[in-house]
C-alpha cells in the first residue's frame, strides 16, 4: 500500500467514526504505536501535524489567537523535526518504556519533543 493510500485509509476511517459509526476511534497509545507498521505510523504523524497546521493558519487570521494556545506551541517546539527524526524518537521512547505501552502517543510527542524543544528556544 503506497504511503497516499495508507493515509487515505487512515482519513476515511477517522471521517466514518466522526459521521456517527457505533465503535469510537481509540486514542492511539503505546501498544497500537508498536504493534503498526512504519507507513501506519507516518500517515498518524501526518494527519497530526495537518491538524496542527490548519489550527495554526486559522489562528494566524484569529485576532483572539495567541502564540501560547496548544498548536502554536506545538509547531514551535517541533521545529527541526522531520517526519523520519518523530517517528524514531517514538520509537525509541517506547522501546525504552515498555512498561508505559498505555501512555497516548501524543502524550509522548508533547513532553518528549514539544516541551523540550519549547525550552530550547528560551
Amino acid at each position: 500500500m503506497s504511503k497516499v493510500a495508507s493515509v487515505g485509509c487512515v482519513i476515511a476511517l477517522l471521517s466514518c467514526a466522526t459521521a456517527g459509526a457505533a465503535e469510537e476511534v481509540p486514542l492511539v497509545n503505546g501498544t497500537h504505536w508498536t504493534k503498526s507498521a512504519p507507513e501506519v505510523k507516518k500517515a498518524y504523524l501526518v494527519g497530526l501535524a495537518n491538524a496542527i497546521q490548519v489550527d495554526v493558519a486559522y489562528q494566524a487570521d484569529n485576532p483572539k489567537a495567541s502564540v501560547s494556545d496548544f498548536s502554536p506551541k506545538v509547531a514551535a517546539g517541533m521545529k527541526g523535526h522531520t517526519l523520519e527524526t518523530a517517528l524514531a524518537a517514538i520509537d525509541n521512547w517506547y522501546a525504552a518504556h515498555p512498561d508505559q505501552l498505555q501512555r497516548p502517543v501524543v502524550e509522548t510527542i508533547w513532553f518528549e519533543m514539544v516541551v523540550p524543544g519549547l525550552n530550547k528556544s528560551k
